[in-house]
């Protein structure tokens, strides 16, 4: 049987790695669109070795759309042109057999090319290329996004509030945000990679337009419903580390 994530285990993962770090970047103006799923359902999608993370009993399925901000190499300055672009990515919640709690991406949406063929070569990540877009207007983003070889564009039209506050271990809020690990499927089998930054700052979030073409594209069944929970963040740096077994 698989070990379960502890609290304790989630937490542990907050610690800075001590190996070094590969990447730095910044992800900023996330929304965090989630909506409960069978976890059952999630458990068909993911390759051996993986298994449904869940929250008293539910699992969870989002679409994050956000901003991807000063992405470079350690020890290189951000490039114009490469280093910001935008992000939209559909995700779900997993651990291993260890235990360790982590994300699994069906999609990376990303209108860069070079970040798409680096973290598909070097994470082995799903980014697509995509045309995207956003406008800001009296605080309010519209986020579109067009997929490559696709005739749908998604479009995410959302604000995020200015006062923020942390989320409290145990809580929804830090099963949902409070995630350090991702996972990666290769020829080598799974792998599984590492991030560091402080503590999500989360803000009450609204969202006037949404869309669930993207969990169709991934497959799943249109939920015919607004998102079971929203959330926002201002954003935070983050350093990356390399896959490791």
């Amino acid at each position: 049987m698989p070990a379960a994530p502890t609290l304790e285990s989630r937490l542990a993962f907050r610690e800075c790695p001590r190996s070094a770090h590969v990447m730095l970047q910044r992800w900023e103006k996330l929304a965090f669109l989630h909506w409960r799923w069978d976890p059952a359902d999630i458990q068909r999608t993911l390759p051996p070795g993986l298994y449904v993370d869940t929250f008293e009993g539910d699992a969870w399925l989002a679409i994050v759309p956000f901003f991807m901000r000063g992405i470079r190499p350690r020890f290189c300055p951000p490039v114009p042109g490469i280093s910001n672009f935008l992000e939209l990515n559909v995700r779900t919640y997993v651990h291993d057999e260890q235990g360790r709690s982590g994300v699994w991406f069906y999609s990376l949406d990303c209108n860069q090319s070079f970040a798409v063929w680096t973290a598909r070569t070097f994470f082995h990540l799903p980014y697509q290329h995509a045309r995207m877009q956003a406008a800001h207007s009296q605080g309010w983003i519209d986020y579109r996004c067009k997929r490559n070889g696709t005739t749908v564009e998604s479009r995410f039209h959302y604000r995020i509030a200015s006062e923020t506050h942390a989320a409290a271990p145990g809580s929804l809020e830090f099963f949902l945000a409070e995630r350090y690990l991702l996972f990666s499927q290769t020829s080598r089998g799974l792998r599984c990679g590492q991030v560091h930054h402080a503590p999500y700052p989360l803000a009450e979030a609204a969202v006037h337009t949404w869309d669930v073409s993207p969990l169709l594209q991934a497959g799943f069944a249109d939920p015919k419903r607004p998102p079971d929970h929203l959330i926002g963040s201002p954003g935070v740096d983050v350093r990356v580390y390399p896959l490791t077994s």
